[in-house]
Order: structure tokens, then sequence, then C-alpha cells
């Protein structure tokens, strides 16, 4: 559906895209993961021909983009960019006729949408009158009213709070089972871990990792247990079958080293902590982001 070969793209004297490659599939939802500056938004700016890359070939179905491929698509930029002395309603059935839809079509999918997300009563109301949360919102439908069969995310949950967070997760995943292709940017890895079945982690331009997230949580996820206690676990970052420990003010989560047994772990903790909780976790997307591209992302 979409393909990317060896994209490049240079400002000044920064390569912000450096040589990726990968490809997108109907019916999937596909994360472009890695932290802020690492060329997400560049590379979804040139999927969508706003810049051109320096070198690289970018097809949408075996061709490049056209105008016209465009009205298949869904576009949330990074930059939110609705018209402020417009009314909420008429700027989204401009972008909807913008892309070949009718005005009736328009209006009841734009109707349906702002219903389900809870801002209809501002249909009428100027978009400079919508919180942020709200304008992000309305831009989401101006994305996918018109019934794309492409959607291109780019960092989609800034400034929702949680519900509407998991609103916007749950329509991808219908959008998903629409058959339509998804492919979205973040930053925040618990979102990536819950949906995408393809991740392509990217660091200063470059690939770190890509692949169906079971393959990479197998290939660099190590087994994690997850403690709750009363007392002082200071003592669990020593032991010497310990790799890491990251410490929150309720618990602690233990990375364990490789071939590690974690009742060698409970062993070690049962006799001077009291627990509440001991339970082996699956290895997590953000465990995995931290410890690929964790120190060379705090250097940047």
């Amino acid at each position: 559906m979409l393909t990317i070969e060896n994209v490049v793209k240079t400002y000044a004297n920064v390569r912000a895209v450096d040589g990726l490659s990968f490809e997108t599939r109907q019916g999937e939802i596909f994360g472009l993961i890695g932290p802020n500056g690492a060329g997400k938004s560049t590379t979804i700016r040139m999927v969508m021909n706003i810049i051109a890359p320096d070198s690289g070939v970018i097809h949408f179905d075996g061709k490049p983009l056209t105008e016209a491929d465009k009205a298949r698509i869904g576009y949330l930029p990074e930059e939110r960019g609705l018209y402020g002395k417009a009314k909420v309603g008429e700027v989204l059935e401009y972008l909807a006729a913008l892309k070949g839809m009718p005005a009736a079509d328009a209006k009841a999918s734009i109707g349906a949408w702002m219903e389900r997300f809870g801002i209809a009563e501002w249909k009428n109301r100027k978009v400079s009158e919508l919180s942020k949360g709200m304008a992000q919102k309305a831009q989401f439908i101006g994305a996918i009213a018109h019934n794309p069969s492409v959607v291109l995310f780019d960092e989609p949950f800034s400034g929702l709070d949680p519900l509407a967070q998991d609103e916007l997760l749950a329509v991808m995943v219908e959008l998903k089972q629409k058959g339509t292709m998804v492919l979205f940017s973040t930053h925040i890895m618990e979102h990536a871990e819950k949906i995408c079945e393809r991740i392509l982690l990217v660091n200063k331009g470059k690939e770190v990792v890509c692949g169906p997230m079971a393959d990479i949580k197998a290939k660099y996820g190590r087994n994690a247990v997850q403690l709750e206690f009363d007392g002082d676990g200071s003592f669990v970052k020593d032991l010497d079958f310990v790799a890491s420990v990251a410490a929150y003010p309720r618990w602690i989560e233990v990375e364990l080293k490789e071939g590690a047994d974690p009742d060698a772990l409970f062993a070690a903790v049962a006799g001077r902590l009291r627990m509440r909780r001991f339970e082996t976790v699956a290895p997590s997307l953000h465990k995995i982001f931290v410890r690929l591209v964790g120190g060379e992302a705090n250097d940047a």
C-alpha cells in the first residue's frame, strides 16, 4: 500500500531522515515510534508530499503519490491548523469537500463523529473557542470524516486526557477492522504497544528496529518482575542476576539478566521485604525503547 525505500532528508547540517525503508499494509496499524526529534514528522510530511525527500522513493499503491490519491488519505498533522475564526462544523465540512465528499454525506458523517466525541454542541461555535482537547478531537474528525482508506496521524494524542486518548485508540482499531491502513507516530510507547501490529523505531533519523511487535518483544525483551512491598528494597539492584531496576513510589520493576529465574529473585527478597505483590510480566515496549535508544535520546 505505502512503500518507502531508502529515503533521506537533510536540513542544513542535520540529517533528519537517514535512509529509512519500510512498507505498510492495508488493514493494519503501523507505529512510527521514537524520541522527539527522531524524524517521525519529517517522514510523514514526505509521504504526504508536503516536503520532498533529497533521495529515495515513496510509492502509494506502487506509484508516486498523486493529487487524486490524496482524496483517499486522512492526515492529522503534528501542528494543528484549523481556522480559528470559522465555525467548527463549517471548517470540517470544508475539509471534507476538499476530499470530494458530497455536502449531505459530509454533514451526516461530521455530525455523527461530533456526537461520538461529545462536541456536537460546539458545531456552531468558533474554532478559537474550543479547548485544546476539543480542538484536537475536531481535527481528528477532519482527518477521518470522508472515510479514507489510508490515515496518517502525527502525534494524535497531544493535548488529550486519558479518556479521550482511549476513544482515539478505539477508533483506530475500528478503522483497521474496516480495512483502513493506519499509520501513526508517537513517542508514547504505551499507545503503540496497545494497538500496533508492526512498528518502526527510529532514532536520529535512522532505523533502530522494525518488525512485528511480538517478534521485537521476544528478541529484545528481558524477563521482568513487578514487586509491591513494605521495607527497603534498595538492595535489589545489587543482586548479581538483576540487569536493572525501575523504582516508583509504591513498587519497583526488575529486569532480570538473560537466563535468570524469577524464583531466584523471590528467594532473595522473601526474607527481607514484606511482599504485597510479586508478578512476572511481559517486557514492555517502553523498557525496550529505553534499552535501545534511551542513552542516545538523553544525550540528544
